[in-house]
């Protein structure tokens, strides 16, 4: 009898403990997850760029994944962005993800929206003003590394005479990634301005530029829809031009398996969408600040004939 006193007495102790050490009920925290909370994606993409076909589709399988919902907008003006971004906090959403191409031109309406305790987080351009502006972090690439990247890897490919192709105008990231290039190349980098709107007037013009200047020996696209009018535009002018680019599609991997264009820089568009939805999923559930204050990095990275297999598969199911 007193062994089985004893091993009562050690029972009731242990749940008594168990009780005090534990963290309580967690159905607070489950009743919080199912509140239908609202996201506003706003970003500067223009129709039909592919890069953005890709961060908003990261955007809304997170908004599946978690059983939210994720509206999804964009607009190249910043003035019109702006609309879009007071707009939201006008329909009192949970979160804000805003890519800022041009910050001076958002700034008023991202700390509004800061100002009235909506949580905002930047992907894709503004990595040097998203702490100024009261954002929680922000997720992209920094386009200065990438650029510089580039630049010492045409150098080592021998190459000379540089055109880098913007597809929009007035966007400072891509400004940066083409004054990299040239901080690290060594050799000529001059800027090709097209209407990335228009493949066939890319194309067009990039033909134009390689017929009218035999000793451009590299074009570097800065999107992944613009290398393959690049590879075009060197068919068309018989220019004997190398092709590398930013950014992804399953066309660019196929014409880096066959030699066409010498690599891509990766920057995970749809990584920048799902993370910037994550971010203020955790925030809203949690009071998570992802990033410590610092930049979340989905890139970049190099891809070659050495790694286009592995990554071609995902870039068919429209992710990569």
């Amino acid at each position: 009898m007193s062994r089985i006193k004893l091993v009562g007495a050690i029972v009731a102790v242990g749940a008594v403990v168990a009780a005090c050490s534990g963290t309580g009920s967690d159905s607070g925290t489950a009743d919080t997850a199912k509140k239908d909370y609202k996201y506003a994606v706003i970003t500067h993409g223009a129709p039909g760029d592919a890069f953005w076909d890709r961060v908003k589709s990261g955007a809304e399988q997170a908004g599946k994944d978690y059983g939210v919902t994720v509206n999804y907008s964009s607009d190249a003006d910043p003035a019109k962005q702006s609309q879009l971004i007071d707009g939201a906090v006008a329909d009192k959403v949970n979160g804000i993800v805003i890519s800022m191409a041009n910050p001076d031109g958002l700034e008023a309406s991202v700390k509004k929206a800061v100002a009235a305790g909506v949580p905002v987080i930047t992907i894709n351009s503004g990595v040097d003003k998203f702490k100024d502006f009261g954002a929680l972090t922000h997720v992209g690439q920094t386009e200065t590394i990438a650029g510089e990247a580039v630049g010492e890897r045409l150098k080592t490919e021998g190459q000379k005479n540089v055109i880098c192709v913007i597809q929009e105008a007035g966007n400072v990231g891509l400004e940066e990634r083409c004054k990299a290039i040239a901080n690290t190349f060594g050799g000529t980098v001059n800027n090709l301005q097209v209407d990335g709107t228009d493949d066939n007037a890319v194309q067009a013009t990039i033909t134009s530029k390689l017929q009218a200047d035999k000793n451009i020996d590299t074009v570097v696209t800065l999107g992944g829809q613009y290398a393959i009018d690049a590879v075009a535009a060197v068919s068309d002018s018989g220019s004997k031009a190398k092709v590398a680019t930013f950014d992804l599609s399953e066309d660019v991997l196929k014409d880096i398996q066959a030699d066409k264009i010498l690599f891509a820089i990766d920057q995970q568009p749809y990584v920048q969408g799902f993370l910037g939805v994550t971010g203020l999923y955790l925030k809203s559930i949690n009071g998570n600040d992802i990033g410590g204050g610092q930049p979340i990095n989905s890139g970049p990275a190099f891809i070659t004939k050495d790694n286009a297999d592995a990554v071609l598969k995902f870039a068919g199911n429209g992710t990569r």
